[in-house]
Order: structure tokens, then C-alpha cells, then sequence
């Protein structure tokens, strides 16, 4: 490619001159190409150590006059023909201009523009996203994909310096972290390491140091483990490994390929070496981080933040911190944690302005809300810029919260990426005829509590008098620390928190918390919209809420009749529809019945939307992968915490048994409801910190009795009937009957334990767990479970076909990795359906994943037990048909392996193939149309082809041409018997006469005998064969009757790479020859039945032996794994030497 022309001192250091004329030099990189020696190793052990450009452009022209010392690099090429190109532009287009001009440095000036000017019109064509990324990192893109044959569509995100350990001995090279592929390349005196590791097939990532490996980093998969040391910046590098598997993680987990983000800001300066995908990850890392911290929606986009500080009245100081700004938010995190939060969305604000600086308060920033709160920030950093960026972001905001907009291009805010645009809201004045749900609904107004609030008895008076105490406190908090959702949060906040909450504020607070408040106020509208169009549609989710819908809470009085009933139907029924990737999952209607006990449907639907999507990722999807790798995560928490009690429970198995339920219900349902909805509140206000906390708690209380206990079931019950005594003696209702508890509570029920005394004993003991440690431990988690799940999935396929294919258990695993590897290659690669239509998480494991017509003919012809030469894209075309059933044009796992191979009493399955090609309508084996001429024909190629280069090929002829002829008399005799054939039959021509010669004709050896054979048979299977107009003797009649029945199943008409797919019996259209055969057309009347093919393949034992004959799949597969690395060596090596003689 032409490049800005850059200076070079030393022309002839490491490089050889090929060409040369008196303005520009060809030069080739010494080692590269043909010979070298020693020299060649150690240029290309210094160019791979060193990064040099000359590893991916070994070949380069300079520009020099003649009085000049100084050259020009002005191109470089990848191969020799690419700078062949170059070559021969410059010396058609430059040399008679060049000889014009006298003065030297004109010369260089006129030819540095000319390139320059090259290189402007390119980029004009060029794709604009290239140019984001710096020169330097494009050639390291082109690098790694001529190293290891990948794709465009493969994109490198950052490559690295370091050593890969290969047993002990470590190896200096490059790491490319691609978004799907980690690879490494080392090339050091001769000795070539080059590795590929996918992300999806990463089991375990984790940073260590031992003595062995110092500071190194372990990619782990399930057969190898593989060591990388020496990083100038190992933390940055274990980072973006980290983003890149997680990436994977949830490409498996979604079937969603990454798409890279077109809308970040450009740099304001260029980045070195630097990617717009490096740094639209970091982007998303602190996107992730940010909308974490402060419970916001999954669009909301940082922009960007600063230090400063914030005047808080309450204390009457200014407080150190963070402050971010964000599309529809101003955040502050005070730098001590817990000290001060805040979030202002930008819908509140009414006024923003710069306040006069002084030395005690230098650049003051006033920020005012509507409801006459102002917020004083200083110490701002280049604040007439941030003022700048609030007033945009002002501008956009709307006046007043509107409704879902569906015309507009980006999805709901509230939506998660993955799901389809939210649905429409109905107009303020549009109401539906038939309405489910209407603002007059009392479960609209209020929670289901205050509905069926009874009489507190006169027993309560001291509990109603301290929940009144609760919330006086909560009054005075929002009087000093304002109230709604500009609140400040400090640690007096989680103080009252942990103190309970009471309950006519609970629903409130909740909201506050979660961040649903604010979603619930940008999307007027939105749920009783949703409502009306998920109303009575009938899916697979309705059927399990319905089924459930008795069973949540059913000891609660507010469940006990069709309003609350109702209510819990059309908030489940709504969020099933607005996010049927998820749909329903048990669990959550004892979570979502909880929220309506305190909040109003709407509120109830948010919250929910939060959980589910916020709070508790993942939890809720099919295979509930959140609570799973929350599981892990306590499990590695017990194992640091409690070691003792850790080893026993492993021996016992408990861990993972009873901790599933506490995460997915968050102990609802195994701790009496009044108790339980205390962990609830501080999961709002905490996240999911304080249900790992509590878990602990519970374990270190019983520890003794656990380590006592001798199976599961004992450890289970013990602690059952702990959770089931753990009280709230606060409470101001009526008490709740827990149905587990009255089941497990014997004669001498265990002591009471004060909820309270519970969570304080939590945050005492384990109160130091932080949430970025949290999200360190669940990455580990989520790969181990992920790839555990897919695990799993590949013995459930295993199991669900063993007893229906003829492959082994080994077998089948090998060949389900290798589907489904085209199948993943297919959402990151392009392909001629979405990921999304070829995987669907409702239907089974055997179904879920599809491939195409174009993946099956790559795997076909790895895999398959017959070669047929080219004609194996024919056959395997007609396969792939025959196996789609549904005709979508995509095939599962259980139709490949059918196709593959069956049992061997089914192996007239692949004869019947060939019957039915043309036929589309579906048949039995009882009942399959009978096989024309031309079908006939078609299969003879096949058969041709697909027994060439067998070790029988010469047995196999035989059997061919003894079936053939067998068929074609049986077909011959057939037409008596039909209606017209009588009289067809005295003026039929024959099939094919023609004088056609092979273009493959092997006169002498057994391939040559073989195809004189098939032909000999059909040509004495013609029964009418015209005399010969021309005199002759019989010899010359015979001859020609050979030739022309040769032709038919001869070289030149059987092989596929000599006749056209659409051919049947015409190979040549020249001479005579076509005048002869204008009347050859397949004969209408000729037929034969599946019945008389299949019995005379039976006649032959050849060809049955060839057919039963088990094939050994496990050295296909083997050869199918290899084939990426055999790829890449051609890919390596082909365009080295284009051709030494083209000068």
C-alpha cells in the first residue's frame, strides 16, 4: 500500500535491493522469502521481538535522486505481487515526468506530493471507521490476520509484548487479544510458537505469581492451560481479557455477537496504538461501573467526570468527591465511601449557573431542582466546559416526561440491548374497548397492604407506637437531607435502613433505592399499554404463571381473592412480554407478590423491571445463570470466611443445595415473611452484598451443629429450622403464618432469633465484603457456570440421540463441539440468517442451535464418509434438503448427525436421497415416487464419483455396472406394462446417442477398466437401438454404439468437474455431435421403483459391504480441528514468493 513518505537513513541495513532505477528502489526484507541463513533468523527473531513493521510488509520502494544521501519509503507490500503493482504504476506513470525536471529537490517534491495526493483519493473510498485507528494498530490487525488466517470481519481490540510459556522454557512474542480469538505469535532463531485460543472456549482467567511463574497470567480451557508473563502492564492487559471472555460469556449465554459502539466521541487527541474498540471497552467498563454505582438504567452513557466537592448543609462542610455527568443524570460520590451520594436527573433541574469565585470557594457551581433544593459544587476543573456539556444534555431533555416513543430509532431506555423495541403507549385520551387495567383499579392507587389493612389489636400498642417512632425519623431525615429521588444518601440513611422501614413508606423507598422511580417517571403510560397488548395472548410464559399464580403467598390474606390474584397476573403477564427473553421463571412470583403488598401495580412492575434486570442479572433467564454464579461466589465466600465449615459442607454437598433458594427468592420463602422483608430492604439500599452477608451469618451461627452433622439432610434441617425461628418482633401486622415452618417445627421448636440481632451480627462479622470484589468473583463464577452449562447441554443432545445414531458417546460430544463451533463462528463472522433466528432458549438443547446450508457443505465434506470430488457440494446441497424439514433453510444438531450417518440397517436413507431430489412433497418408505431416467442418470454420477479412489474401485465398478444394467432392463420392461409405452417404444430414441469423447479418458489401468464397465452395461441394457444409417461393418456399428452408450455415464458425462450441474445427457455442444442428438431426451415413459433399486444393490455384495462399512468419523474430526491451523500455515506461507522470475 502507498504511505505518507517517511524519511530512511540506512537503505541497504537488513534489506536487499531487487530492482532498482534512478528514482526508486524495490528492496525485499532480508530473511524473508527464499534462504537467509543465519542472517534471515535473526532479522526475523529482531522484527517479531521489536514489533517491526517489516513482519507484515516485507517488501518496501524507495525514492532517491541521484545527489541525495537521503531515501523515501513511499510504499510496502504484504507480497511481492501487491508491490509488483506499485512498481509498475510508478514506472508507467512517473519516469518520463521525472526525467523532465532538472533540480533534484523538485524531483523529491513533486513525487512526495503525488503519493500524498495517492493516498488522499483512497481514503476518500476508504472506510471511514478505518481511520480511527492509528497507522501503527492497523498493521498489527493486518499482522495477525495473515498470521492466523482470520477474516476481516475479525477485529483486533490490542496486542501486547510478552512470553508464553511452553512447558519451562518461555517464549518472547506478541498477543493479540481479537474480539473473539486470544492468538500469540513467537518466531525466535527458526523456531516458530504460534497459538489460538477462543473466548468461548475459556473455562478459567485469573492473575497469580508462584515461584515458577512470576506474575503471570492463566488462560485455562478444558484440555490445556496456557501461561503468559513478562506485560509492561499486566493489569491493563488482564482487564481487557477479562471484558473480552465476558463478552464470550454472554455470547453464549445470548446468542448475541458483540457490535462495536459507532456513537462514542471521537478523541480529542490521536491515541498510539490505540483502537476505537480499545476504547469503546473502556468506555463500557466505566459505563457498567458508573450505572452500578448509582442504580441507573442500561442506557445511560457517561460523559464524563471530574473532581470536586459538595456543600452539604446537613453537616455544614464541604465533602470531597467524584462528580459524573451522563446523559439524563449529574452523579456525586464522595471519595470517602458512604459519606455522601447523590443523583440529580436532569428532568429536575430548572437552573444551572456559575456562582463567583473566591479563595475560599474557587469555581462554584449552583445546580437548583423543582422542588427548591440547590446543590453547591466547587473546586470544578475546566468549568466553563462542564457547563457546557450540561446545558447540551438540558436541551434535550424534555420540558415534562412523555410517553414511549416507538418511531424513534434507539430502543427504550429501560429495554435491555438484546430485546426487541418496547411496545407502543397509548395516547392520555385513548383508552381500549377492552380494558384489563385502569388507573381506577384499587391496586393501581395503592399497595395491596393498605387495601386489606385490618384492625392492629390492642396487643400491638407498643409496636404501632415504634413504628410511628420509625417514621418520625424517616421525616426529620427528609427534612435535613431532602426527600424523592435528589435526596442526599449518607450513612445515616443506611442507619434507618438497617433499623427497618416502616411500612407506609416502604413501597416509597423502595422505588428511591432501586432506581425504578426514575424509569417509572420517563415512561408514562408504558406498563398500562403493555398490559392491554399482553392480555390475553397465549404463550408458554402465560402458562406458567397461571399455573403459579396460587402458590405465591398463599397464607397472605391479600392472595386469598381474585383482586390480588389479578393484580399479580398482569404485572408477571406484562413483563413476560416486555422481555420474553426471559419471560416467566419460578420465583418470581413470590418476588413480585412481596412488591405488591407495598406498591402500586405500576411501581410493583418497575421494581420488578429493576431486579430482573439491574439488581439481579440474569437470575430469572431459563437456566437462572445469576443465582448459579452468585451460588459459586458464596461458596468461594464460605471457603475464605469459614475454611472449617467450608471442607465439611463440601464433603456433604449442602452449599449448593440450600443457597439456590436464598438467592432466587432472597430468603421469602425460607424465613417467616415479616423477617424476610427486612433482608429486602436492605437489599435495595445494599444490592446483593447484604444477602451474601446474611447467608454467611446464617452458616456461622449453626456452625457447630453443621460440623456435627454426619449427611445432608440433617445439615438441611438444621438449618431450615433456624431460618423458619428468625422473628421481626417490631412488626405492626397481623402475624403470617409460615407454612414451612409449622411442617418442620417438632415437639421442642429451636429459640427465636431476632432478625434485627441478625443483620447487625452480618455487617459486624462480614460487613467488609465490597461490591467490586463481588463483581471479581462473579466473572470467575460465570465462566466456570457457563461452560458447566454447556456441559451439561452437550450430555443432554449426547443422551437425548445415542440410541437413534451409530456413533459412540465420544463420538457424538466431538461432533456436537464442532456444530456448534460453525454454529458461534456464524454469529461473529456474518452469515446469511441472524444469530437470533438460529437460536431459540425455549426450544431443547437438541434444537437450539442451527446451521446454514453453506456451514453443513464445510462440514459435510470434513466429516462426511464418502469423497465425491467436487461433487460433493452437489451431494451434500441435496442432503441438507432432504434433512430440512421445515425448509427454513437451517438444520439442528439431531438432523446433521442423521445426515452424517445412521444406523447401518438405515443406510437406504442415503438411496433414497437420490429418488426424491426433485420431489418436494414428503413421502414414507412405503410410498416414494419412482426414479426417472434423468433422476437414474444423476445418481450414476454420484456413484461414479463417490467410489473413485476407493481402495475396491474395481469391485465397485463391477457391482455399478452389474446394477445399472440390471436397472435399466428392469426400467425397459416396466414401460410394457404402463399404458402408453407400447406405442412409445417403436419410435423412443435412445437416451443418449451421441459420439462424445471424455475429456478424462484413461485408455490403460483400473480406473480406465472401471468406467468401461459402466459404460458396457448401460449400453447393452438399451432393448431398441436404431440401425446404422451409415455403411460400416459390424465391427464399426459395434464401435459406435459402445462410444455413444460410453457417453452416458463415461467420464464425460458422470464427472462433475466436466459437465455442468443442469446436464443429464448432453456433454458437448460442437459439431455433429449436437445434430445427433437433438432428439435425445430423457424418456418420459422409463421408471423404476425404490423397491427394485434397493433389491438390486442387494444382489451386489460390493456395494453393500461399501455402504455397511463403518467409517472411522474419529480421524475426520481430529482432521476438522486441525484445519484451522493448517489454514493458517497456508495463509502464512502463500504469499511469500509471488514468483522470483516476474522480473
Amino acid at each position: 500500500m502507498w504511505i505518507t513518505p517517511e524519511e530512511v537513513l540506512l537503505a541497504n541495513a537488513l534489506w536487499v535491493s531487487e530492482r532498482a532505477n534512478p528514482y526508486f528502489i524495490l528492496q525485499r526484507r532480508k530473511g524473508h522469502g527464499r534462504g537467509g541463513g543465519i542472517t534471515g533468523l535473526l532479522v526475523g527473531t529482531l522484527d517479531v521481538v521489536l514489533d517491526s513493521s517489516a513482519r507484515v510488509a516485507p517488501y518496501r520502494i524507495l525514492h532517491q535522486t541521484g545527489e541525495s544521501q537521503i531515501f523515501w519509503n513511499i510504499a510496502c507490500g504484504s507480497s511481492r505481487k501487491e508491490i509488483t503493482e506499485h512498481w509498475e504504476w510508478l514506472e508507467t506513470n512517473l519516469l518520463q515526468t521525472l526525467s523532465i525536471f532538472d533540480n533534484d529537490d523538485d524531483i523529491t517534491t513533486f513525487v512526495k506530493g503525488k503519493i500524498q495526493g495517492i493516498i488522499a483519493e483512497e481514503n476518500k473510498s476508504g472506510k471511514p471507521q478505518e481511520d480511527e485507528d492509528p497507522g501503527k494498530f492497523r498493521e498489527a490487525e493486518l499482522k495477525m490476520r495473515k498470521l492466523f488466517g482470520m477474516p476481516e470481519e475479525e477485529k483486533l481490540v490490542n496486542y501486547y509484548p510478552c512470553s508464553y510459556w511452553k512447558g519451562r522454557v518461555p517464549r518472547q512474542g506478541w498477543i493479540y487479544l481479537s474480539v473473539n480469538h486470544l492468538c500469540f505469535y513467537s518466531f525466535l532463531l527458526g523456531k516458530e510458537v504460534s497459538l489460538v485460543v477462543q473466548w468461548t472456549d475459556v473455562t478459567q482467567l485469573d492473575k497469580n505469581a508462584t515461584l515458577v511463574f512470576p506474575e503471570s497470567i492463566r488462560v485455562s480451557t478444558r484440555g490445556t492451560e496456557h501461561f503468559f508473563s513478562m506485560f509492561l502492564n499486566i493489569n491493563e492487559t488482564f482487564k481487557l481479557m477479562e471484558q473480552l471472555a465476558n463478552i464470550a460469556m454472554r455470547q453464549l449465554l445470548d446468542n448475541e455477537s458483540f457490535s462495536a459502539d459507532r456513537s462514542l466521541p471521537k478523541p480529542c487527541k490521536t491515541l498510539k496504538n490505540v483502537s476505537a474498540l480499545k476504547r469503546d471497552l473502556d468506555a463500557r467498563a466505566k459505563n457498567e461501573r458508573y450505572r452500578a454505582l448509582f442504580r441507573l438504567t442500561q442506557d445511560e452513557r457517561l460523559d464524563g467526570h471530574t473532581d470536586c466537592t459538595l456543600w452539604t448543609p446537613f453537616a455544614k462542610m464541604h465533602v470531597v468527591g467524584q462528580m459524573f455527568v451522563s446523559n439524563n443524570y449529574i452523579c456525586f460520590a464522595s471519595r470517602e465511601e458512604d459519606l455522601c451520594q447523590l443523583i440529580i436527573p436532569l428532568r429536575e433541574v430548572t437552573i444551572v449557573e456559575k456562582a463567583d469565585s473566591s479563595s475560599v470557594l474557587p469555581s462554584p457551581l449552583s445546580i437548583s431542582t423543582k422542588n427548591k433544593m440547590t446543590f453547591l459544587f466547587a473546586n470544578l476543573k475546566d468549568r466553563d466546559f462542564l457547563v457546557q456539556r450540561i446545558s447540551d444534555f438540558l436541551q434535550r431533555t424534555p420540558d415534562r416526561p412523555c410517553g414511549l416513543n416507538t418511531q424513534s430509532e434507539n430502543p427504550s431506555p429501560s429495554t435491555p440491548p438484546s430485546l426487541p423495541p418496547s411496545p407502543p403507549v397509548l395516547g392520555l385520551g385513548e383508552m381500549p374497548q377492552n380494558q384489563h387495567y385502569s388507573p381506577s383499579l384499587p391496586t393501581a392507587k395503592k399497595g395491596l397492604l393498605q387495601i386489606y389493612q385490618q384492625d392492629v389489636p390492642e396487643e400491638l400498642g407498643p409496636k404501632v407506637t415504634r413504628e410511628k417512632m420509625k417514621e418520625e425519623s424517616w421525616n426529620i431525615h427528609f427534612f435535613e437531607f431532602g426527600r424523592g429521588v435528589c435526596m442526599y444518601r449518607t450513612s445515616k440513611t443506611r442507619e434507618l435502613v438497617l433499623n427497618g422501614i416502616p411500612e407506609s413508606l416502604r413501597g416509597e423507598l423502595w422505588l428511591l433505592f432501586s432506581g425504578a422511580q426514575n424509569e417509572m417517571a420517563t415512561h408514562t403510560g408504558y406498563y398500562a399499554s403493555l398490559v392491554e397488548q399482553a392480555m390475553g395472548k397465549c404463550t408458554l410464559a402465560t402458562e406458567e404463571i397461571e399455573r403459579d399464580l396460587h402458590r405465591s403467598m398463599p397464607e397472605h390474606h391479600a392472595f386469598q381473592n381474585e383482586m390480588g390474584i389479578a393484580a399479580l397476573r398482569r404485572v408477571l403477564t406484562a413483563y413476560a412480554y416486555r422481555n420474553p427473553t426471559i419471560g416467566y421463571c419460578q420465583a418470581m412470583n413470590i418476588v413480585t407478590s412481596v412488591l405488591l403488598l407495598y406498591c402500586t401495580e405500576e411501581e410493583a412492575f418497575w421494581l420488578l423491571v429493576a431486579l430482573c434486570e439491574r439488581m439481579l442479572p440474569d437470575y430469572y433467564n431459563t437456566r437462572v445463570v445469576g443465582a448459579l454464579v452468585d451460588q459459586g461466589v458464596f461458596e468461594e465466600l464460605t471457603r475464605e470466611c469459614l475454611p472449617l465449615l467450608y471442607e465439611h459442607m463440601q464433603d456433604l454437598g449442602v452449599i449448593s443445595t440450600i443457597s439456590l433458594s436464598w438467592f432466587l427468592t432472597l430468603f421469602l420463602s425460607v424465613m417467616p415473611f415479616d423477617s424476610a422483608v427486612l433482608l429486602v430492604d436492605c437489599f435495595f439500599y445494599e444490592g446483593i452484598k447484604v444477602i451474601f452477608q446474611v447467608a454467611l451469618a446464617v452458616l456461622h451461627a449453626n456452625m457447630d451443629q453443621l460440623l456435627s452433622c454426619s449427611d445432608e439432610g440433617e445439615a438441611m434441617t438444621i438449618l431450615g429450622r433456624y431460618l423458619d425461628n428468625v422473628v421481626n418482633k417490631q412488626t405492626v401486622s397481623s402475624p403470617i403464618p409460615h407454612l414451612h415452618a409449622l411442617l418442620t417445627s417438632g415437639n421442642n421448636p429451636p429459640p427465636e432469633i431476632d432478625v434485627f440481632e441478625l443483620i447487625k451480627a452480618s455487617y459486624e462479622k462480614f460487613g467488609s465484603l465490597r461490591a467490586d470484589v463481588i463483581e471479581q468473583m462473579r466473572f470467575k463464577q460465570r465462566l466456570k457456570v457457563i461452560q458447566s452449562l454447556e456441559d451439561t447441554a452437550k450430555r443432554s443432545v449426547v443422551r437425548a440421540i445415542m440410541t437413534e445414531s451409530a456413533f459412540s458417546i465420544e463420538e457424538l460430544e466431538e461432533l456436537y463441539v464442532l456444530f456448534k463451533a460453525k454454529h458461534i463462528m456464524s454469529c461473529y463472522w456474518g452469515a446469511s440468517s441472524t444469530a437470533a433466528e438460529r437460536h431459540d432458549p425455549s426450544l431443547p438443547y437438541l434444537e437450539q442451535y442451527r446451521i446454514d446450508s453453506g456451514q453443513f457443505t464445510q462440514l459435510f465434506s470434513a466429516l462426511a464418509p464418502w469423497s465425491c470430488g467436487l461433487h460433493t457440494n452437489t451431494l451434500s446441497s441435496r442432503l441438507f434438503r432432504l434433512l430440512d424439514q421445515n425448509k427454513d433453510s437451517l438444520i439442528n444438531f439431531k438432523e446433521f448427525v442423521t445426515g452424517l450417518k445412521e444406523k447401518p440397517k438405515d443406510y437406504k436413507y442415503y438411496l433414497r436421497m437420490w429418488a426424491k431430489e426433485k420431489e418436494p412433497k414428503k413421502e414414507s418408505i412405503k410410498d416414494l415416487p419412482r426414479m426417472n431416467q434423468e433422476q437414474f442418470i444423476e445418481m450414476c454420477k454420484t456413484l461414479y464419483n463417490m467410489f473413485s479412489e476407493d481402495p475396491m474401485e474395481q469391485e465397485l465398478y463391477h457391482g455399478i455396472a452389474t446394477v445399472a444394467s440390471l436397472l435399466l432392463r428392469i426400467g425397459e420392461v416396466g414401460k410394457k406394462f404402463t399404458n402408453n409405452g407400447s406405442k412409445k417404444t417403436e419410435v423412443q430414441l435412445p437416451p443418449a446417442v451421441d459420439a462424445l469423447q471424455p475429456e478424462r479418458e484413461d485408455s490403460s489401468g483400473e480406473g480406465g477398466s472401471g468406467q468401461s464397465l459402466v459404460s458396457k452395461a448401460l449400453a447393452e441394457a438399451q432393448l431398441e437401438t436404431p440401425p446404422a444409417t451409415a455403411a460400416g461393418s459390424d465391427e464399426e456399428a459395434k464401435d459406435d454404439t459402445s462410444v455413444s452408450s460410453y457417453s452416458v455415464v463415461s467420464a464425460g458425462s458422470l464427472q462433475c468437474e466436466d459437465i455442468a450441474d443442469d446436464t443429464v445427457l448432453i456433454g458437448c455442444a460442437s459439431g455433429d455431435a449436437v445434430d445427433r442428438r437433438r432428439g435425445s431426451v430423457p424418456d418420459a415413459d422409463w421408471s423404476i421403483t425404490f423397491e427394485q433399486v434397493l433389491a438390486s444393490f442387494l444382489t451386489e455384495t460390493s456395494l453393500v459391504d461399501y455402504f455397511e462399512k463403518k467409517h472411522d468419523i474419529q480421524s475426520k474430526i481430529t482432521a476438522c480441528k486441525s484445519l484451522r491451523a493448517v489454514e493458517r500455515q497456508i495463509s502464512t506461507s502463500s504469499d511469500l514468493d509471488f514468483s522470483l522470475n516476474t522480473h
